[in-house]
């Protein structure tokens, strides 16, 4: 059986490796893993749909055990064969991270809102975030954008590379799993009310590490670090979603912007807490500022996750050779 020192180097090239394919290419246009993972969730949703929590948390239950599961049959065929272990971690990296499309994204509607495309912008906007796009003016938008980038850093990035540092691939595909149950079915809709608690509580277990890392590491890569530490302390707790919270303030502190505030979402208006509420509104050009601190924290997230493990591996050695 390889040791610590072997599967963190698994876990080390082939996270790098995926982050860079991830770079490279961005998501598959057809066929994505996630997206087949969310036809699959939807199949078993339409068997076990009931207006009660507890036929809910079967559903998570069966959506995302078989996923970390199917994972952990994955890790252990290949667990005698680094190199294929780092592939394969490599692979599910590349299939659970969306850095590169988030910042497509963000920069094509930022490119829309520039050129004074404000339908463009509309028109892209739900591809970035859940926003009634037809209430949004350009600046609205615009916060709307970074704020999506903001919270997508923490959910498509380093949630997912914490909890692989943890527990390898089925940490990378069970978490990114539970995302997805999370956006499909944890929001407050008629059906999903009661259906989707158990993915939406469960999203926030496990959101919880990766989006305090992510306001730590913004603090670190961004151009305002006493700025975001104030923003993390003063406004985080006032946000509706105990992980989107440090992750927006953290950023809005960075970024010397103000987010939060009134906003859409399927027609219903929410008054939302204003964050860094010393900043200035939110320009177009703070869009690709945005994507450049998320770029920097998923690759700090990556040193962080790597050391983290050398760290653990060198206390858990030295406490076997004093034991």
């Amino acid at each position: 059986m390889p040791g610590r020192s072997s599967t963190t180097g698994v876990f080390a090239y082939g996270a790098a490796a995926g982050l860079a394919v991830d770079l490279l290419v961005g998501d598959p246009r057809r066929g994505h893993p996630v997206a087949v993972f969310g036809r699959a969730a939807a199949a078993v949703e339409e068997r076990l749909h009931h207006d009660h929590r507890g036929w809910g948390a079967l559903h998570t239950a069966v959506c995302a055990g078989s996923t970390v599961a199917l994972g952990a049959l994955a890790a252990r065929a290949v667990r005698n064969r680094p190199a294929a272990a780092a592939a394969l971690t490599a692979a599910s990296v590349w299939a659970v991270v969306g850095g590169t499309t988030l910042g497509r994204e963000a920069r094509a509607i930022g490119g829309a809102l520039a050129a004074g495309d404000l339908e463009v912008a509309r028109e892209r906007l739900p591809h970035l975030c859940g926003r009634d796009p037809h209430s949004l003016d350009g600046p609205a938008m615009a916060r709307a954008v970074v704020e999506s980038v903001a919270e997508n850093t923490s959910d498509a990035v380093v949630g997912a590379l914490f909890w692989g540092a943890v527990a390898g691939v089925p940490g990378l595909l069970g978490f990114r799993a539970v995302n997805t149950l999370d956006a499909m079915v944890g929001h407050r809709s008629p059906r999903h009310r009661r259906f989707g608690w158990a993915s939406a509580r469960l999203d926030d277990v496990a959101g919880w590490p990766g989006a305090r890392l992510t306001a730590a590491l913004a603090t670190v890569a961004g151009g305002n670090p006493r700025g975001a530490v104030r923003a993390w302390r003063a406004d985080a707790a006032k946000h509706p979603s105990p992980n989107a919270g440090p992750v927006e303030a953290s950023f809005a502190g960075a970024l010397g912007v103000r987010l939060g505030g009134t906003l859409a979402y399927g027609g219903r208006v929410e008054h939302r807490p204003v964050l860094n509420g010393a900043g200035r509104p939110v320009e177009i050009a703070d869009i690709d500022r945005a994507v450049g601190l998320s770029r920097r924290v998923t690759a700090l997230t990556l040193v962080a996750c790597v050391g983290g493990r050398i760290i653990i591996g060198a206390l858990a050695a030295r406490k076997r050779r004093n034991a």
